[in-house]
């Protein structure tokens, strides 16, 4: 299938390592010019390097705080700059999980508003300032990266997510006339390369080995397949292109199905 995104404009947040670097991966597999940043120059630095070397497209990249709304300003002006213009934004910077995981007696107020700064105002602000660029097109795309934590209870941290998803709602109604797509995407456990990690030290926690940990995640799966970074990326990918003009103000879950519940 031809996705029609050779030589699009892309800015990606968050970018460095994870589905947010296998998103860049996809899209510049498909032809995209991207500018990408995440809070360590180093890491985005290499992985620019990286992406830039092996598919041939344009990357900018930038040591970039979205808690910090003249940062953010700088990386947008300067990506449209680079890539003359922004079509395609991917919202992604974020904690992995939240911050505050645990029981309401060890919860941090601290931590939760910087969750909540971070995900949702860290994605407005791009949205807000990235947003003339693509009116300007007549034509564009905003993915947001949030969790299936919204969908259930648990983490304290997982309301931010549910705050995304009214966000993506919210602006598709205001952007969708004007030729901008907005969707939400609910990635569930997904490997990364910061999977194994957290689940070794579960593991431990719970006195269990490893595979026990693999297994259990596994099996709450309607497809006994934990996603990859690069299953989410497909859907980003997708999302992305000029043939997902009927999917707008959408929360998509890509979760291998977890759960019992239906959702209308």
């Amino acid at each position: 299938m031809e996705l029609n995104l050779n030589n699009k404009k892309a800015i990606i947040t968050g970018a460095s390592r994870g589905i947010g670097k296998a998103i860049a991966v996809s899209l510049a597999k498909e032809g995209v010019n991207l500018s990408i940043c995440s809070r360590n120059l180093e890491s985005i630095k290499n992985t620019a390097q990286e992406i830039s070397s092996v598919f041939g497209v344009q990357v900018n990249y930038s040591a970039t705080d979205t808690l910090n709304t003249e940062e953010v300003k700088n990386f947008i002006n300067n990506s449209a700059d680079f890539l003359g213009g922004i079509e395609i934004v991917v919202n992604n910077a974020a904690a992995p999980g939240g911050l505050v995981m645990g029981p309401l007696e060890t919860a941090s107020e601290s931590d939760l508003i910087q969750d909540i700064d971070t995900k949702v105002v860290g994605y407005l602000r791009v949205s807000k300032y990235s947003a003339p660029y693509l009116i300007k097109n007549g034509w564009g795309r905003i993915i947001n990266i949030g969790g299936l934590a919204a969908r259930s209870g648990g983490a304290l941290s997982g309301m931010r997510n549910l705050a995304l998803t009214h966000m993506t709602k919210t602006l598709s109604s205001e952007l969708g006339p004007k030729g901008i797509n907005v969707n939400i995407i609910h990635p569930g456990i997904t490997v990364t390369e910061a999977t194994e990690p957290k689940l070794t030290q579960q593991a431990k926690d719970e006195g269990v080995t490893l595979q026990e940990i693999e297994t259990r995640a596994s099996q709450g799966l309607d497809t006994r397949k934990v996603p990859t970074a690069d299953d989410i990326a497909v859907v980003a990918t997708f999302l992305a292109s000029p043939l997902s003009s009927s999917i707008a103000g959408e929360a998509i879950a890509a979760g291998g199905g977890v759960g019992s519940a239906v959702f209308m």
